[in-house]
This record gives C-alpha cells, structure tokens and sequence, in this order.
C-alpha cells in the first residue's frame, strides 16, 4: 500500500487545474524598423520597448511575401501564398483568395475548441477559410475604426476578453467543480502605419491627421499625437535622402506612435482582464515599408521585419535578442506547437503530395539559441492584379539569391506608392535629370537582371549582383538547388521558371520550350 503522502502527491497531480495558454497576436501594417526597440531613438515606442523587455527580439525575421493579402494568408495558413492561393490582394477588382481546402490557423483552433477572435485588417478571404468567432474587420466596420483608432480598438479587445470570460464563468458552472477553461487566440491586426494618400488624402499621407482633434479629423480620445520634424527622422540607407522623403518618414513616425499606443492600451486590456501571465504575445508586421526597394519588393529591405516574442512561460531570454533567421511562416507552427494542436495531413485540389508546413516553431528560440537557423525563402507572385511580377528568393547566411521570372518587364509600381510624396519626388528628380539623392536609378529599380546574387554582409544595399561572377558559381548553384527544391515542396506553380513549362498530370517535371530564355 502507498504512503498517505503519496496518495495525497498523487491525487494533487489527478485534479491540478491544466495550465491556461492563450494566444495574443499583433501585426502591423506596412511597418519597419522605426522604434525603438530596433535603436531608432527618435520616434517614441514606450510600449513597444516594454514588450521587449518581456519578449525575445529577432534581428533576422522575415516575411515570406512582401504584400498585404498575400502575407496575411501565409500568417494564417503557414503556407507560402504561390501554395495557399492567395497570389495577390484580397480586396476590391484584385480578388484573390486561398483554395477552399486550406487548413488555416483559425480553423484548425476553432476545431480543437480554441476561441478565435480578429479585431482590425484582415484582408484575406474566403470566410470558410479563415472563421472567427468573433470579428470586426473592414467586412463589416470601417478599417479606419477598427485599424487605427486606438479606442475603439481597446473596446473591441475589451468586449472580447469580458465574453470569453464570461463563456468561461458559465463553462464552470454547467461543471461543478471543474474547469473549463477554453483557451482563445485573438489577432490584432492594425491598419497603421499603412499609407492612406491615395484613398483618405484628407488625413494625409499616412493618416496621421485622423483623429487628431484637428477641425473635421474626428478625435482618438486615447491618442496623444507625437509629432516629428524632416530634420529629426532617420532615413533608411535604402531611401532617397530628400526633403519629399524626410517629411513622409515624419509622418510614417506619428503613426508608429499612435501604433504604439494602441499596443500598449491592449496589453493593458490583457492584463486587467488577468490573462497576462496565461498568453503568448508575438508582434511583428506583414511586409516591408511602403517606400523605394521596400514593400513588393523580395529585397532585404522588402522582407526584413520586427518581430518580438513573449512567453509568460520562457522567461530564459526576456530582454535577449536572437539571431536566428526566422520567417512569418513560423507563426502558425509556433501557435499550433503552444496549444499542442497537430497539423493534419491533406492534400490541396490538383497536388499529389500532402500539405506539409515549412515553417518551425519558434519555442525553441525563447530557451536557448538555436545554432543552425540560417536559412528564409521568399515567394511574391502579384500585388496588385495588374502587377504580374513573380519573384522567388532565398537568403541562406549572408548570401541573398533572388529569380525574377518576368525580368524582361520592368517592375510594377502600386497605386498608393506611385502617389506618395517620396515617389512623385523620386519620378520629378529622375526626368529633370537633377539628383535623386538614392542609391541606384529608377531604370535600375524598373530592370533587374533574371538571376541576382549578393553577399549581404559586404554589400547590404545589394548593389553589386555577383551571379555572373565565376568565383561565386558554386554558391550560386548550391542556392539554385535549395531553392527550386523548396519550390517542389509547397507546390510552386512557377518552380519551372519562364523558359519550361510544368507537366504534372504524369510525373511531375520541367518540359523546355525553347524560347531562347
């Protein structure tokens, strides 16, 4: 017979209450490295830095597709967008979606009994693909309320933290005595800093008028503008150093700030709610800055991103930074590694293998720093439905490989940047032949070489392409081969490149065309 102390030891093991773990997810729009988290000392990031404190920073976090829609449904599924679908914006005449049988993130939590919620941008469509239980997005609100007014946006995580208390409270009383926890994943997903010229130009270029107080800005009751001058901001060595370019980046900076607020009234709302100690935080943006060589760009400048991790239950490396090479296709293995739900196996309409995810979880990283994560891969396709550019990229260590598949096109140019004070300058300067004040010519910009090779550690501008270079060949091959070997993996339609076309009713393979490219 057992001691009574192991009998008592056993029976507090039988009937301890499970851990509770949820999941809080924050995405920015079109943000960079413009706090201070990321030592730009000059906007005011407060809340931000005190994430950081409790999180592990990734210096090397990339996105896998450098636009909206696209990267949100790689966010959401795990699975590059060539692979889920979602080949260009969601939205408006652009009207992309992801296949009907893509297994995403909210669904695979709805169906292991996860609550999901979504407040703000989301961009992705169709609904039967990414269900919410609780959501207010521009399907149904103003994008401008639920993306950048930081109060509505606090009441919104508000109403949805005091349901899902409530749901639980009731889920405990149906059971006396035990616990019904139901674990949720909320998504905020805001709509700063995203450039708002072309479509609110009343607000200026970045909406950083809304809500200001101002006659017929409407007031944030929460918001306390920061305001910013040209002389203070620091320009990115990627951007044109010009009086056009200082006073967007100015800006850009008051709605980094009023991002930055909001984030720090939602955590508040966690932590009233007492659920701070119970959720993982992971904060990070979908795609590079809306400026030249940033967003629709595979560029490092394109893809690099923040990202910040925080486990109530890795506190091993609060306040350390990481650098490993990690991906926005991370998120979703790392949010399913945290609940404990398994991916499943299917198949997506036409492909003869099973979906696998390519990403890894990120857990890992928040104990000890991982030796051998060196390696993204990026996937672009479309922007906007008019900007066929298909792009596919792999940054392994220093060495940064880049295929433009439609290279005999020059490269598209969207609807909100083509307006914006940065580019109007940048096209004025380019034909009055005066100085552009940028580190390569828009005709450089508009015509790319097919394949480009660089050595990110001697050259991070990417200036010199090293892929003709006999001295670089086997690099270049050896990244060819992991690239076109990843391409196969996730189903790329594009994996033959323009001079073979893709036979795969038999066996899947490139058929040449000899068409002299």
């Amino acid at each position: 017979m057992l001691p009574r102390s192991c009998v008592l030891l056993l029976a507090a093991f039988s009937f301890a209450e499970p851990r509770r773990r949820n999941v809080l997810l924050i995405i920015a729009d079109d943000a960079g490295f413009e706090t201070e988290v990321y030592n730009n000392s000059v906007v005011h990031t407060p809340h931000l830095r005190a994430l950081a404190q409790r999180s592990l920073l990734f210096r090397n976090a990339f996105t896998s597709v450098s636009s909206c829609s696209p990267s949100r449904s790689a966010i959401l599924t795990g699975l590059p967008q060539h692979q889920n679908g979602m080949y260009g914006l969601h939205q408006g005449v652009h009207h992309f979606n992801s296949f009907e049988g893509v297994q995403s993130l909210p669904l695979l939590l709805s169906q292991a009994g996860v609550r999901t919620g979504i407040i703000g941008k989301k961009h992705v469509g169709p609904g039967s693909v990414y269900p919410f239980d609780f959501s207010y997005t521009e399907e149904n609100a103003s994008v401008l309320q639920v993306g950048r007014n930081i109060t509505r946006i606090k009441l919104l995580v508000r109403k949805f933290l005091q349901t899902h208390k409530r749901e639980t409270d009731a889920g405990r009383s149906r059971v006396p005595g035990g616990s019904e926890d139901r674990p949720f994943f909320l998504y905020v997903a805001f709509h700063d800093p995203h450039r708002c010229g072309h479509s609110q130009p009343q607000y200026g270029a970045f909406c950083e008028k809304f809500g200001n107080g101002e006659t017929g800005m409407g007031r944030i009751p929460d918001w306390k503008p920061v305001h910013y001058t040209p002389e203070q901001v620091k320009v990115p060595p990627f951007v044109p150093d010009t009086p056009a370019a200082r006073a967007d980046l100015a800006a850009q900076y008051t709605t980094v700030s009023r991002l930055d607020q909001g984030i720090g009234l939602v955590l508040e709302e966690l932590r009233e709610a007492g659920y701070e100690n119970d959720t993982l935080i992971i904060y990070s943006s979908d795609n590079g800055i809306p400026f030249p060589n940033g967003r629709t760009n595979l560029y490092h400048s394109g893809i690099a991103e923040p990202m910040l991790v925080s486990s109530p239950e890795h506190r091993e490396r609060w306040g350390d930074s990481s650098q490993a090479f990690v991906s926005l296709l991370d998120i979703t293995p790392t949010i399913l590694d945290w609940f404990s739900v398994p991916y499943p196996v299917y198949h997506l309409p036409g492909s003869p293998s099973a979906v696998l995810l390519t990403g890894r979880s990120l857990l890992p990283a928040l104990v000890a720093e991982p030796t051998n994560w060196l390696t993204v891969f990026s996937s672009q396709s479309l922007h906007e439905v008019t900007m066929y550019y298909p792009i596919r990229s792999i940054l392994q260590g220093a060495y940064h490989l880049l295929q433009n598949l439609h290279y005999r096109m020059p490269f598209p140019i969207d609807q909100d940047f083509y307006v914006s004070p940065t580019f109007q300058d940048l096209l004025n300067r380019t034909r009055s032949r005066q100085p552009t004040h940028w580190f390569k010519s828009l005709d450089q910009y508009y015509y790319r070489e097919r394949w480009e090779l660089y050595d990110t550690r001697s050259d991070p501008l990417e200036v010199r392409n090293l892929a003709s270079d006999a001295s670089y060949r086997a690099v270049l091959e050896d990244l060819r081969q992991r690239l076109q070997k990843w391409q196969w993996q996730t189903g790329d339609p594009w994996v033959c490149g323009p001079d073979y076309v893709l036979e795969e009713k038999l066996t899947p393979e490139c058929r040449p065309l000899y068409n002299s490219l």
